[in-house]
């Protein structure tokens, strides 16, 4: 027995590397993450163009990293050398001259005058660092004698980037759970000893969402900068008007007496005018009615349950969502509900490479756009008409990803999340190839949060972990150990219809939707 189970644990390691799940990460990165935050900032509008153009639009339209091939044609990593010229570089050439490990992302831009197109070009927007061994760089495929003769180590697992030279990793991050209710029996800041949390991811944005119930019996919803508006009032500026409907968004087999009450206390608000004018008052919006109104909309709109999406078509389903969070809320109240487990890895989820560079990309992404706004209306003021090709400065998204990845200091706020590799033995180097920080604070105690908890069985290795501040806060994943990813709304949804199964109390035309 114990000879078979030698001869599948070396099989189970020639054939699975240990560093699989952050490579492919950054594969689907490069394969679809970047056109998905292309998509998110597909059309531009400028507010200032020349007075003879009734409308001026300019649209990103595909983007790519090349990838290497056996061509004549320099794609994937390259150099450009002092002379202009461009050649390919492997990574031991990269840590020998001190140089970044990169590809050029190219961007096809298109200007549209008057509902016309008037150029369309292809153009170089920066350099994304690759990582070893991933599709993207010139040793994936190659056999050990290969990697020998390009001075590299076979038995190195890449999972990791070299900038300027030096080799870093970026850790993984351990987060809560986004687009689901968590009840939180803490008290909260006003004083409720009951809070149902949301935080609705979507692109850039994450915003949490809270539910609470306070002394004077009225359920109230927090979310960006709307604090404590009753939530009945935000279901009927969603356009669930009647008392009727929002009993049975509810709940459609159960009434609860809370909701009653709730109901009477608004029952001068008729209309979703009338609704969404008194948000705004309670936001502090102060300009005329019409404005007032059509800005708190944005509001609803942009902020209020983005995962459901950004338009007014979604007000029905942000509508359901809301009523099913209010009847979790509820049978918490009632102790018909428990706590959710903050620590379950159920409630957990993974940020690696992929994802956390997905998130430095898209805010410079919108820099990038900041700058070329900019730059096309300071010349449309001089009375010229620019073309969109002379006005991008490639440089600007190259360097910020760069500094982000040398200085390890992220979008949000958070340090360290990029870090050198230290290979003074391999096992130190394999252990921070798969380490896993929290977000939490080292000098706050969480006791909870520290803990070993059962779920991490097969996952977290129970026994690496430093001693001190930090202990139990930075984490290591278990050598078995993989991170799957995420799949697509649409995909799920598909086999579940084919697979005849429904959610208990979600209404056909909301399940359609």
């Amino acid at each position: 027995m114990k000879a078979r189970s030698e001869i599948l644990l070396k099989k189970h390691f020639e054939t699975n590397s240990l560093v699989e799940s952050d490579i492919e990460s950054f594969n689907g990165l490069v394969d679809t993450g970047l056109q998905e935050i292309i998509d998110g900032n597909k059309e531009i509008e400028p507010t200032i163009i020349p007075p003879d153009v009734e409308e001026f639009k300019i649209r990103f339209n595909k983007i790519w990293v090349e990838m290497p091939d056996k061509s004549n044609e320099v794609k994937g990593p390259v150099i450009v050398e002092a002379d202009g010229s461009k050649r390919k570089i492997f990574p031991t050439e990269a840590r020998l001259r001190k140089i970044t490990y990169s590809a050029p992302i190219y961007l096809e831009v298109s200007a549209h005058i008057n509902g016309v197109q008037r150029e369309s070009f292809i153009i170089e927007i920066g350099n994304l660092p690759i990582m070893l061994k991933s599709r993207y760089c010139h040793l994936h495929g190659m056999t050990r004698e290969e990697l020998i003769l390009r001075g590299e180590d076979p038995d190195d697992p890449g999972g990791y980037f070299i900038i300027n030279g030096t080799e870093k990793v970026i850790v993984n991050i351990e987060d809560l759970i986004s687009n689901k209710v968590m009840i939180d029996k803490a008290p909260t800041t006003t004083g409720a000893k009951i809070a149902a949390k949301l935080f609705s991811e979507s692109g850039s944005f994450k915003i949490p969402h809270i539910i609470e119930k306070l002394n004077d019996g009225i359920f109230y919803i927090s979310f960006t900068r709307v604090r404590r508006v009753p939530v009945v009032v935000i279901l009927k500026a969603l356009g669930l008007l009647k008392d009727e409907d929002i009993v049975k968004f509810i709940s459609a087999d159960r009434t609860f007496d809370e909701v009653f009450m709730n109901l009477y206390e608004f029952i001068e608000i008729k209309t979703q005018e009338d609704a969404i004018d008194y948000i705004a008052k309670k936001v502090g919006i102060t300009q005329a009615k019409d404005i007032r109104v059509e800005r708190m909309k944005e509001i609803l709109h942009k902020y209020f349950l983005p995962h459901l999406g950004i338009t007014p078509s979604e007000n029905v389903v942000k509508a359901y969502n809301l009523c099913k969070m209010l009847k979790h809320f509820i049978l918490a109240l009632n102790d018909e509900r428990p706590e959710d487990d903050k620590d379950h890895y159920m409630n957990k989820r993974i940020k690696c490479s992929g994802d956390l560079l997905a998130d430095v990309i898209r805010v410079n992404i919108k820099v990038l756009i900041s700058d070329l706004l900019y730059n096309f209306q300071r010349i449309v003021k001089r009375g010229k008409f620019p073309s969109i090709r002379v006005i991008i400065r490639e440089k600007l998204l190259t360097g910020r990803i760069y500094s982000a990845m040398a200085t390890g200091n992220w979008v949000g706020g958070r340090k360290g999340v990029s870090q050198r590799i230290e290979r003074v033995n391999f096992l130190q180097t394999m252990s921070l190839l798969q380490r896993i920080i929290s977000p939490l604070s080292a000098s706050q105690e969480n006791f909870e949060a520290r803990a070993l908890h059962p779920t991490h069985f097969g996952k977290l290795c129970p026994v690496e972990t430093p001693e001190g501040t930090n202990i139990g806060l930075r984490k290591n994943m278990a050598l078995f150990c993989k991170i799957s990813e995420g799949e697509e709304d649409n995909k799920v949804l598909a086999t579940i219809k084919h697979l005849n199964l429904r959610l208990p109390g979600v209404k056909e035309e909301l399940s359609e939707e």
